[in-house]
């Protein structure tokens, strides 16, 4: 199971994988169970944003876990924490703000121990 980060410009946490374009992380939800998924709603300019990612989410009814969505868009995080809502999928927990420390803490004690790490 992975943990990603949908983003264009900001660093990613340790214990996620990089996403960097919808694309990307629409293809890594498809091929990976997804633990953790946080959310940028803008991706570059001409780009398909995050509400693309939650639009192929729907559409394909495969979800990761949890959804923090991070971006600072209010407009963009708010149509896509209201899409996922609606959709409702069971067992899904979506949460309209970016990760707690305590979120990121424990992906990143989780990398460590699939790494081999103490």
């Amino acid at each position: 199971m992975i943990n990603v980060y949908l983003d264009d410009v900001r660093p990613c946490p340790q214990g996620f994988v990089a996403a960097r374009s919808a694309e990307e992380c629409l293809l890594l939800l498809a091929e990976c169970e997804v633990d953790v998924l946080s959310l940028d709603f803008e991706l570059g300019l001409g780009q398909p944003n995050g509400l693309s990612v939650v639009h192929g989410m729907i559409a394909t009814a495969r979800y990761p876990k949890r959804v923090y969505v991070h971006s600072s868009s209010m407009m963009g995080r708010a149509q896509m924490v209201r899409a996922l809502r609606d959709a409702a999928p069971p067992g899904l927990a979506v949460h309209d703000g970016p990760m707690p420390a305590a979120v990121l803490a424990e992906a990143a004690v989780s990398m460590v121990r699939k790494d081999g790490g103490e």
